[in-house]
């Protein structure tokens, strides 16, 4: 019988445990913490919204759909249906001291603006998820089918600099269309769980929108770590046995991928052991 393919983050969760090390942080809570993991999604084995705590999918929706229009304030996320931006735009010390930021809100040049209108050396702004699309339209064996959220010469105008910093598509032959995303910094019970359902959503999006089939989401991580401060919720989370997977449903008549809405973008048959609070590291 097959594994079920969340045992791979729960595996790595418990390793971070029992040999990560100690290590202080930005934020002053400090972390346990390995370097270089992966894990790989199928979605033939459903959409894999964890299921050993329960997922908030709406917040995940609609934080996505705010990074497809390109939103750089907290104002616009809650418009959307989620406050997760609001402590990083009004409540991070460096960023209310950083003199590039512009008032309440503000959160800069985050993931979407760099998404969606990267600046050239010439000031130009280059819309790179548009780009993309073009391309798996055009030339789908391309190997430059990439986003990149990390921009060197910006990182001091964003309230935070990207933990999930590059994505890149891959066409198989059975018109299958995988991703995979490299993630800097991962923040292992309160973010991963969130960007894994965020990117297997955003492939089965773009999918839809070039005419292909999701296949694989495959997520690379970097710094892996677990703050101190949840230790005990992932003990929890560890005693807990995976459930079956739920399954991702699209609105078939939506064509372009600055169309989706909130209620375009279904979790269906979701089952879910009860969530777990922790407090989120600023």
């Amino acid at each position: 019988m097959k594994r079920h393919p969340e045992y791979q983050y729960l595996d790595i969760l418990r390793e971070v445990l029992e040999n990560g090390m100690n290590r202080p942080d930005r934020t002053g809570t400090g972390t346990r913490a390995l370097f270089g993991r992966m894990m790989h999604f199928d979605m033939a084995d459903g959409f894999p919204a964890l299921t050993t705590k329960k997922l908030a999918f709406k917040a995940v929706k609609a934080e996505l759909l705010a990074f497809i229009r390109g939103v750089d304030s907290a104002a616009g996320f809650r418009e959307l249906g989620t406050t997760i931006w609001d402590q990083n735009a009004n409540e991070n010390e460096q960023w209310l001291n950083n003199p590039n930021r512009r008032g309440e809100d503000d959160l800069g040049r985050i993931y979407g603006v760099q998404w969606r209108s990267w600046r050239d050396p010439h000031g130009n702004e280059v819309d790179q998820l548009r780009g993309v699309i073009k391309g798996l339209t055009e030339d789908p064996f391309s190997r430059r089918h990439i986003v990149t959220a990390w921009n060197p010469g910006e990182i001091g105008e964003m309230a935070l600099p990207p933990c999930h910093v590059l994505f890149q598509f891959f066409v198989r032959n059975d018109y299958k269309l995988d991703l995979l995303m490299v993630q800097r910094s991962c923040d292992m019970f309160l973010g991963v769980p969130f960007n894994i359902a965020s990117y297997s959503t955003l492939l089965h999006m773009v999918a839809h929108v070039t005419g292909y089939y999701p296949g694989e989401f495959i997520h690379i991580l970097n710094d892996v770590h677990i703050y101190n401060n949840h230790t005990e919720q992932v003990n929890t989370q560890l005693r807990r046995e995976p459930l079956p997977f739920g399954r991702l449903w699209l609105n078939p008549n939506v064509v372009d991928i600055d169309e989706f809405t909130m209620d375009d973008i279904k979790l269906v048959d979701y089952v879910s052991h009860p969530g777990i609070k922790a407090p989120m590291a600023v």
